[in-house]
């Protein structure tokens, strides 16, 4: 080896050494801090009558002395103050997967414990577990209990969003956690769901108050095929990975359900005579339902269902009102008199007591439940629903116009459309651009690269500005192995879509990934990759070029595959716990650089950070192309990119062009590894220099020496011929 490779691989060696002890240190204090990250909560949190043994109640209830069993469906607990010796009411606690499992960033539920008073006000909550990556290497826990903070004192009826108060709109604004939007948009509907469901519950609220339906009565005769077709009775299908289990082909439980008061939809069901028996024994306002079990063993009635209790299993949902069966609100279905009805195991028909329920509005049947996390073995409440409408020629005048709520997502996206606008166009101009890549390279020479560098070193500053430290949407890893997860476990477009920043971006790199490859997101726009190019070039102009170095060819092939182990490795941890793999993700210096900031965090960090961007003043990317695990994922879909760099024929034992590349993506036969190929373009200048590259140099100088003209450089890099060129020197793509 050269003094000069000797010399690069010492300071490599040990600002690599550095920063993987400053990697050992980032991950340790999250190991000594005793924090709400993947806790491990008793199962009898989830299960027992008496929550507040095993849950504090008494911190998000000051002044409570007592608490009572669990009450009511979804349940909840009564708080009580020693009043001369007799027990006052002061209000409710609530435990948030009781009552919604709805999901944060990671794909699980925050589980929150709520206290609310008699008169509907949040007097306390505190979080006892969840699984946000962010909160367990990025922004401090404490930032989730300043934010949760906010509730205290507000009505759970009150309208509440993230971002600013709209007082015409009677709109409450809440602060968001700077760089954790999904993660406190998703706890603001579980705060807001579940004070909503015990308000309406204990009477704090009142019932939404909805129009009855009026029915058509054709005397239609209908069988099972025709009711399934047109809705009017409907699946619920819950799968075995929806519940932890192993995946597999049949149901962990199907359930059938449909309403049977309006008159073809029951008669077809029941009969004429058992729908008319039925119909004798409803008061008016009440409405009939059926369930039936087709397949899986789990019972939807409960196995621990007694005299006088409540089917805790099943749950009829309308809006935002729940409503419960007990013992006196279930009649035995023996059989469906529908022809093609299928074979059921289970049956029955739930009667719903209540005025604000309406057949004339969509309603859904859930199902409560548990999950297991597969990784821990944690249970969690999870719950499973399936939306039931009668089809518009069961209703008279057909159904009811309704206006639909917007989803959190769609008023996220309006908030912020100037900002979305901006970030579209840049990543649609930076598409642009690199497809006229041709045209631009064939424009510059290797000592003017400036009509290509005008526009690479914008996005560069764009992307480490306006992308980085203005929007924080630098991808990660992280998102990587969520997603993944999710697409096993429990998909939500709806998560996603909450951070639409990193929902664009990543809609933009998986369709240039396989159209170029990853270099153009990880060339161009990759905020930490584009601020370690930058900060070579910077180096490099000041003085220290003479201290920059890369890696000799025999030590980049061999390190360049470390990124592929780390990528590799955080997947496998991943599959048997994501806390550990989400830990060890931290191998990414970008909440440092970007979400969180320098100053925000412990030591640990900011010298991992600028250990490794230290290095990157006298190593071209060296992260990029030894480290970076999402570098890695998005290496691979590269090699089935649809368009490559142009090469000669030449090029297969030329060298000019591999003697250049900072990417060191051109080996010694001159072809390119479009998995490290970062689209710096630089071998796409030499391309078409006529004084650079050798044969077009050689062809010059032979043309210039016999007086031939020279003609343009063709879009095959070759002088455009004279005389027609043999087949054979057409260009390929790598």
């Amino acid at each position: 080896m050269s003094p000069d490779g000797a010399e690069c691989m010492n300071l490599f060696s040990f600002l690599l050494r550095l920063c993987a002890l400053a990697a050992a240190f980032v991950a340790a204090p999250s190991l000594w801090a005793a924090t709400a990250y993947e806790a491990e909560l008793p199962d009898e949190v989830h299960s027992a009558k008496n929550l507040c043994d095993f849950a504090p109640c008494k911190d998000v209830f000051p002044g409570a002395t007592s608490f009572s069993e669990r009450k009511g469906q979804p349940p909840y607990v009564e708080a009580y103050a020693d009043d001369n010796g007799k027990q006052r009411l002061l209000g409710y606690v609530m435990l948030s997967t009781d009552i919604t499992d709805t999901p944060a960033y990671s794909g699980k539920p925050v589980v929150t414990l709520i206290g609310m008073d008699i008169k509907g006000r949040f007097v306390g909550v505190k979080v006892l577990k969840h699984s946000e990556p962010i909160l367990l290497l990025g922004i401090p826990e404490s930032a989730l209990t300043k934010f949760n903070d906010q509730y205290v004192g507000k009505f759970a009826g009150d309208k509440i969003e993230i971002g600013r108060s709209r007082p015409d709109e009677d709109v409450i604004g809440l602060d968001a956690i700077s760089g954790a939007t999904v993660t406190v948009i998703a706890q603001n509907q579980v705060m807001m769901s579940s004070g909503a469901a015990i308000a309406r519950q204990t009477g704090i609220l009142a019932p939404t108050i909805r129009a009855q339906a009026k029915f058509t009565d054709t005397r239609r005769q209908l069988d099972w095929a025709a009711l399934a077709d047109e809705g009017a009775v409907q699946r619920l299908a819950v799968m075995p990975e929806q519940v932890g289990l192993a995946r597999g082909s049949s149901p962990f439980i199907e359930l059938w359900f449909g309403y049977l008061n309006q008159p073809d939809i029951g008669r077809s069901l029941l009969g004429e005579s058992g729908w008319s028996n039925l119909m004798a024994q409803l008061k008016p306002g009440e409405h009939a339902l059926f369930v039936i079990r087709t397949q899986g063993a789990e019972s939807f009635k409960g196995s621990g269902f007694v005299r006088g209790g409540i089917y805790d299993r099943v749950q009829v949902r309308q809006g935002m009102d729940a409503f419960t069966f007990r013992d006196l609100d279930y009649i035995n279905l023996y059989g469906l008199e529908a022809a093609g009805a299928p074979r059921f195991t289970e049956s029955a028909i739930f009667i719903v007591r209540s005025a604000a329920f309406s057949g004339a509005y969509p309603w859904k049947l859930s199902l409560l439940g548990n999950r297991v996390d597969r990784a821990t073995g944690a249970r969690s409440f999870a719950n499973f629903d399936a939306q039931y409408w009668l089809p518009a020629w069961a209703l008279d005048g057909g159904r009811p116009a309704l206006e639909k709520p917007q989803a959190a997502w769609v008023k996220i996206w309006k908030a912020r459309a100037l900002e979305i606008g901006l970030f579209a166009a840049l990543l649609a101009a930076v598409a642009v651009v690199y497809a006229q890549r041709d045209r631009l390279t064939r424009r510059a020479t290797r000592k003017n690269k400036w009509p290509v560098n005008v526009f690479k070193y914008s996005a560069w500053l764009a992307s480490i500005g306006f992308v980085g430290f203005g929007l924080m949407a630098q991808p990660s890893i992280t998102q990587v192995l969520t997603w993944f997860h999710s697409l096993l476990f429990h998909w939500t477009w709806e998560l996603f879509l909450s951070d639409p920043f990193i929902f664009l971006f990543w809609f933009f790199i998986m369709v240039t990934a396989f159209v170029w490859g990853r270099g153009l997101f990880c060339g161009w726009l990759c905020p930490f990759g584009s601020l370690s190019e930058l900060l070579y070039k910077v180096g490099g102009a000041i003085g220290l070029k003479r201290f920059q170095r890369s890696l000799p060819r025999v030590w980049h092939d061999r390190l360049k595959w470390v990124k592929y182990g780390v990528f590799f490795g955080l997947f496998g941890v991943s599959m048997f716990s994501m806390a550990w793999a989400e830990m060890l993700a931290e191998v990414e210096p970008f909440k440092t650089t970007f979400l969180v900031g320098w100053f925000q965090r412990s030591w640990p960090y900011t010298l991992f950070a600028a250990g490794i961007l230290g290095l990157s003043i006298f190593v071209e990317r060296p992260f990029c192309k030894y480290l970076c695990p999402l570098g890695a994922s998005l290496a691979m879909p590269s090699t089935f990119r649809w368009f490559g760099l142009r090469r000669k024929i030449e090029c297969n034992s030329c060298k000019a062009c591999a003697v250049g590349c900072g990417a060191q993506a051109i080996d010694a036969d001159g072809r390119i590894d479009h998995r490290e190929c970062l689209h710096c373009l630089d071998c796409m200048i030499l391309y078409t220099d006529t004084h650079v590259c050798p044969p077009l140099a050689k062809e010059r100088k032979l043309r210039e020496r016999e007086g031939l003209p020279l003609t343009p450089i063709g879009r095959d890099g070759y002088y455009i011929p004279i005389h027609p060129v043999p087949a054979e020197r057409a260009a390929p793509q790598a």
